[in-house]
């Protein structure tokens, strides 16, 4: 019945025309379960307000779209920056992107609802009407040094935080920075693990230095995810994606990591931007901060961002580049350790073809079919191995 229905409202769509058959990765999408970790509206709502809801031609995520690529449970990303967290904002800027995806759950209550468990996926789903939407909360600043935040966003849906973003925090070192604050994670982020588990809310090391992860592995007492990571065999000297080693233990600790789609961690000269823009953007922020202090007026990030953009135009990027990460860690993690997480509405569109927006997951079940993947093993990277290890994190934040 579900896939039945589902067929039918993709059929409706403004996107799919009645007189063409669907293809074998558009009805394949349609009856499996698609989560993707890692989709920036809510960041990008509170630049520019979108209706989501309904078709929205200039954003990656909307629930037209969504449903044409057969997606079930999108992690909204709660994304908060190093400058918003050295200006004290992060926690009010984190509550207000909450707001954000409430309130489009409220106009639309017929496509979307806010998924706090594995466990009520099918009651809410309503047999592929909805899209699910989870909250994933991208960098820990918004908890400032109070570890009781963290209680309080778990009561608002965060069920998975990255621990730092772009540079060191409080909490834990970044990939992206140099200094290596901590050499790792800190004693409050040692703390800040310890509570994640006991409240069930998912360790995320994707943007973490390599010892900062060694360190969560070591400390948490549940799987860890990566949400939106590539691996760093193809982009070698970039630390923001996995390496081997990091990998393979995330998956000896019966985690998963979610292949992100962004040229920016896919594509080898697309990841020399991304440190590059990284480099910039802190060193950008400092000057402003001393500027504020200074009582002088500052330059907004937008306007950073977009000419850094203009002077960095995307590269072109074949979904092979996704398609290899894919294989790559089936083959070197299992079956049971690989997902997705797009990062869509987040790489201000550097994606590759055949993967712009979250209707193409279709492109990319084709893809893995065509590389020989079993059914089962397409369906765990999907979603299967993701919706595992959160109900496993789950059950153990429930017996502590």
């Amino acid at each position: 019945m579900r896939t039945v229905l589902a067929l039918a409202l993709l059929l409706s769509s403004p996107f799919a025309l009645a007189d063409q058959p669907l293809s074998a990765g558009q009805r394949f999408a349609q009856d499996a379960i698609i989560v993707d970790t890692h989709i920036d509206a809510p960041s990008g709502l509170l630049r520019h307000w979108n209706d989501i809801g309904v078709d929205t031609p200039k954003v990656e995520f909307d629930y037209p779209r969504a449903r044409q690529g057969g997606l079930d449970v999108a992690f909204m990303s709660i994304y908060t920056s190093p400058g918003e967290d050295i200006a004290g904002t992060a926690q009010q800027t984190a509550h207000t992107q909450i707001d954000a995806v409430e309130a489009m759950i409220g106009r639309h209550p017929d496509k979307f609802a806010l998924l706090r468990s594995p466990a009520d996926l099918e009651r809410l789903h309503e047999r592929g009407r909805r899209v699910l939407l989870a909250l994933g909360m991208e960098n820990g600043a918004p908890i400032g040094d109070d570890l009781a935040q963290l209680a309080r966003f778990h009561a608002r849906g965060v069920r998975y935080i990255t621990l730092a973003h772009g540079q060191d925090n409080r909490i834990s070192d970044s990939s992206y920075d140099k200094h290596r604050k901590w050499k790792g994670l800190s004693p409050f982020g040692e703390k800040v693990v310890d509570e994640m588990n006991r409240l069930g809310i998912m360790v995320d090391v994707s943007h973490l230095s390599d010892d900062a992860v060694l360190d969560v592995l070591a400390r948490s007492k549940a799987p860890v995810i990566a949400s939106h990571s590539g691996l760093r065999h193809f982009t070698p000297g970039f630390e923001r994606n996995l390496s081997d080693e990091l990998a393979k233990a995330v998956a000896a600790k019966g985690g998963v990591v979610q292949i992100v789609f962004g040229n920016a961690f896919v594509d080898p000269a697309s990841a020399a931007d991304t440190q590059g823009y990284f480099d910039a953007n802190a060193k950008f922020e400092k000057e402003q901060a001393a500027a504020r202090a200074r009582g002088e007026t500052v330059q907004s990030q937008e306007s950073f961002d977009q000419a850094w953009e203009k002077s960095h135009p995307p590269r072109a990027v074949k979904i092979d580049a996704v398609l290899n990460q894919i294989d790559y860690g089936i083959k070197l993690l299992g079956a049971d350790h690989v997902g997705i997480g797009s990062d869509f509405d987040g790489v201000s569109g550097a994606l590759p073809d055949g993967l712009k927006s979250v209707a193409d997951y279709p492109n990319l079940i084709e893809g893995l079919k065509a590389r020989g993947h079993s059914d089962e093993t397409i369906r765990k990277v999907l979603g299967g191995n993701l919706l595992r290890v959160w109900g496993v994190v789950e059950k153990l934040a429930q017996k502590s």
